[in-house]
């Protein structure tokens, strides 16, 4: 909020009011000893002593009241009694001093310059027609009531010149220093707007930053830093103590800053980090900014350019198979239609139909993998979802076929593309109960959601009690077009687990002793920035 020039008056009025006080107290004072004639001979020759002695004491006990019980004068009315006061008593003091001979004329400069400060405008200019009003009138009547006594009106008519010179200066003055302050404020308020704006921009970045000194100790850190390190980051902690990887690499990129830091995780189960460093322009103490990116996007940014470049390099090339290959199927439905055929060319025909299908099948994957959108994480309460789900595919599967759900408590939140999410649950469904048992038999599977103990991830798992994916095969489970089935296309598991790290989740294998699988979706925390 910017301040106006009111208000900067107002804040500034008990500082001087406390500075005229004391001034006003010493100059009582002063006046006061005056009084003594040892003190003031050679000094000043006073034509009435005991109105002086007399006004000069009451100056001093109402300036010394003034001062102990008006701390903060702050209306307009109060300040022009208290300046016209001042004026007043010292006028008194100038006629009983006789007059302009005695130099108290120019103590009247100090209310009018004052009063001037903190009132504006016309007000302000009535003290000074005041003060020379007053000291005029008073060298009238001082010329009246002591005509031996020569008065100097030029010296009075002057002294009013310089009222009204000083009252215009200071208000000009002040009002220069008004309109600098209020600049400066509102500057103050913009840079600390500013600065609040960009604190908010960092905070909100998905790239984690820190700030550490050459002791490594953090002196800043965003919350996405925070969130990749998996702990609380106070200012002042060890970076050793907070990350050991990362101190460690903090310390080769200081003997060498050409080598690339390699990947880190700073617990069981986080995030693959990526660290940058930078020098910051040393001023007093040498500073360096750390960034942090989580390698797992890196290297899925890098890889969907990869599968973008050959996914339409595959479409292209599936478009000119399928022509052939609808040809070839065709002839051999003709074939097969012919009433000249054998019986073991008919078995050759359809085998022929069997691998066209096969083979239409493959193509039309590709062509769905190739054309797939980006997904479009949302909060997906997960409890709920994986219930209506249960409740969709039973509507669409066999009736011998059951899902037994295992739920650990309500409320399980995470952030994905609910339409990817069902296609790959579809997808490890059916994989999970072909291997269950034979078509037609009763085959159960278990779905059971929870959230891990270590890293507060929502995870699900689908369990089937089947053979299992022998050892010899379980680093290929992933791979695209791998297969142990005649029929497969192996690019089920392919496309779920890259639908899954679309999504910033991740799906493994784990084999189950005696028998049996477990795919587990460990999805991305609800608060993760998108």
């Amino acid at each position: 909020m910017w301040t106006s020039s009111t208000d900067t008056v107002d804040s500034q009025r008990p500082k001087i009011l406390r500075i005229y006080n004391i001034y006003r107290v010493v100059l009582g004072l002063f006046l006061t000893l005056l009084t003594s004639s040892a003190l003031r001979d050679g000094l000043i020759d006073l034509q009435n002593p005991d109105l002086y002695e007399s006004a000069s004491w009451i100056y001093l006990i109402i300036n010394v009241l003034i001062a102990l019980l008006l701390h903060q004068g702050k209306r307009d009315l109060h300040l022009f009694v208290l300046a016209f006061i001042d004026i007043f008593l010292l006028a008194v003091l100038f006629y009983a001093a006789g007059g302009a001979s005695s130099g108290l004329g120019n103590l009247l400069i100090i209310p009018v310059a004052t009063g001037n400060i903190l009132l504006h405008g016309r007000i302000g200019l009535l003290l000074a027609a005041l003060a020379s009003l007053a000291l005029i009138y008073l060298t009238f009547f001082l010329s009246l009531a002591h005509p031996s006594i020569s008065q100097s009106y030029l010296q009075v008519g002057v002294l009013g010149c310089i009222y009204f010179a000083v009252a215009l200066f200071v208000q000009r003055l002040s009002r220069r220093l008004r309109l600098s302050e209020n600049l400066a404020q509102q500057q103050a308020a913009s840079l600390a707007s500013l600065e609040k704006l960009n604190q908010l921009i960092i905070q909100r970045m998905r790239t984690g930053i820190m700030v550490i000194d050459e002791s490594l100790q953090v002196l800043l850190a965003n919350e996405a830093a925070a969130q990749m390190l998996g702990k609380p980051i106070i200012r002042g902690m060890a970076l050793d103590s907070l990350a050991p990887e990362l101190g460690q690499r903090q310390r080769q990129w200081q003997v060498n800053p050409s080598i690339r830091a390699l990947p880190f995780r700073n617990h069981p189960g986080g995030a693959e980090l990526m660290a940058n460093f930078k020098r910051l322009p040393a001023d007093e103490r040498e500073s360096i900014l750390v960034f942090l990116d989580d390698n797992a996007l890196m290297a899925q940014q890098v890889q969907q350019l990869k599968l973008a470049s050959l996914g339409r390099l595959t479409a292209s090339i599936a478009h000119e198979i399928r022509n052939p290959l609808g040809a070839l199927s065709h002839a051999a439905q003709l074939l097969i239609e012919s009433e000249h055929i054998h019986d073991q060319d008919r078995r050759l025909t359809e085998i022929i139909q069997q691998h066209s299908k096969r083979m239409n099948k493959v193509i039309e994957t590709v062509l769905e993998l190739s054309r797939r959108r980006q997904s479009e994480p949302q909060l997906v309460d997960l409890t709920l979802w994986v219930a209506q789900f249960i409740r969709d595919y039973k509507q669409t599967s066999p009736a011998t076929d059951t899902i037994e759900c295992e739920l650990e408590k309500e409320g399980i939140l995470t952030r994905m593309d609910p339409n990817q999410l069902r296609q790959v649950l579809s997808n490890l469904c059916q994989n999970a109960f072909r291997y269950s048992g034979e078509p037609g038999s009763e085959r159960t599977i278990w779905l059971k959601l929870y959230e891990d103990a270590g890293t507060g991830l929502p995870t699900l798992e689908i369990i089937d009690h089947g053979p299992g994916i022998d050892d010899r095969h379980l680093s290929q489970v992933f791979e695209p077009f791998y297969t142990t089935e005649s029929a497969g296309t192996g690019l089920g598991l392919y496309i779920s687990r890259e639908l899954c790290e679309s999504n910033q989740a991740t799906l493994e294998y784990e084999r189950l002793e005696p028998r049996g699988s477990c795919m587990r979706i460990v999805f991305a925390h609800p608060r993760r920035l998108v």
